[in-house]
């Protein structure tokens, strides 16, 4: 039996999940717009999606803020109905073979870290800084990063007085451990600043391709987590190596100078250290190059141990449900055949053509200061 959501919305196929509820598409009755429906039980011990609708609300406007269509209770659940967005950074960056160029990194840089200063503009923090939450748009938006995941946000000064608010020990750890702040491991109130230092560490990542901490062996939650925090505090600041592709000092400057009471810090059963899960995206990747032409690739890589089975995968674009499935390139540095033209819905038309692709080094190339998907592959007729 079809499901309505807000007797408006005909649900669709699950997209992705994660521990905060499921994502689905879903279809306007009317006017056939595709739109993402995030639906959370609300008999979940920790309901976040009603105060997360809040926060779109309240940064509606900006600049790589989905626009939120319908929120509110359905049944037992609570739904939240915002834009289809594309693929997430940690999608394409996977994607193209764990290597984005320095140019690359530094214009994702200058969204990332305006979306975050508008959150900030707005009294709010985000907490939980990852590639999983910035997802680029489709259409006119293609090129556009757009900040996701408000689900931990908190607002940090008084709307009226601008005051700040006080210093705190002994917090829990919120967001994802391997982007935190090390004052945010060390159980530090977070700030403006945690966020800043977890948009330097997803820069590091993307360009690096890894993080030193990244891997770690611990009998418990709380060990990794401090084994992470001490790794961040050791770890020094190298200078730009190209070749090895390690970030200089000029690329971060983080104060790590509060390197005590690490074994003093308390941690939450709620902290999440997983990847894809909250993402607001689907399989089928609709990515432009160039100003007339359109693409459609998948995401579909066994070789990623994050991807779901084909009924839940995490997105790499938002294709209606009846969109083709290709499989995803191999990154292995063979040559393999890609379907190229087929767009969403009868939004785009079909070339009818197949070319092949052959991966190499870097994904965005910046010409006219937008984003092209150009250098991720080679195209053959």
């Amino acid at each position: 039996m079809e499901r309505i959501i807000g007797e408006k919305y005909k649900l669709g196929r699950k997209i992705g999940s994660g521990s905060f509820g499921e994502i689905f598409l879903a279809t306007h009755i009317q006017s056939g717009e595709i739109v993402a429906v995030k639906i959370e039980n609300r008999s979940a011990k920790h309901p976040q999606l009603l105060y997360e609708a809040k926060l779109y609300k309240i940064l509606r406007g900006g600049s790589g803020v989905a626009n939120i269509k319908w929120c509110g209770v359905d049944g037992g659940d609570n739904v939240l109905v915002i834009d289809l967005l594309g693929p997430s950074l940690e999608d394409l960056f996977v994607y193209c073979g764990r290597k984005f160029s320095l140019k690359t990194v530094l214009m994702l840089a200058d969204q990332m870290i305006a979306r975050i200063e508008y959150m900030h503009t707005k009294g709010f923090l985000h907490r939980d800084i990852k590639p999983d939450n910035f997802l680029m748009g489709l259409g006119r938006k293609a090129n556009q990063v757009h900040v996701i995941d408000f689900g931990l946000a908190k607002r940090y000064r008084d709307t009226t007085t601008h005051q700040h608010i006080p210093y705190r020990e002994n917090k829990n750890l919120t967001g994802t451990a391997r982007y935190a702040s090390c004052n945010t491991h060390l159980g530090i109130e977070q700030s403006c600043r945690d966020d800043l230092e977890s948009i330097g560490y997803v820069l590091l990542y993307i360009f690096r391709g890894s993080l030193p901490w990244q891997g770690l062996k611990a009998a418990t939650k709380k060990q990794k987590y401090n084994k992470i925090c001490e790794k961040k505090l050791s770890t020094p600041i190298e200078d730009s190596q190209p070749n090895s592709r390690v970030t200089g000092s000029r690329a971060m400057a983080m104060d790590l100078d509060k390197g005590k009471g690490v074994n003093g810090a308390s941690y939450s059963a709620e902290v999440t250290d997983h990847r894809g899960s909250n993402k607001v995206a689907c399989p089928d990747a609709h990515m432009q190059v160039g100003s007339s032409f359109s693409w459609n690739l998948t995401a579909d890589n066994p070789n990623d141990k994050h991807n779901m089975n084909n009924a839940s995968m995490p997105s790499t674009s938002f294709a209606p449900p009846s969109a083709s499935r290709r499989d995803f390139m191999k990154l292995d540095g063979s040559t393999h055949a890609v379907n190229i033209g087929r767009g969403v819905g009868n939004r785009a038309g079909s070339h009818g053509a197949h070319y092949k692709a052959t991966v190499f080094s870097s994904l965005i190339m910046v010409q006219d200061e937008k984003f092209y998907l150009l250098d991720c592959y080679e195209l053959k007729g």
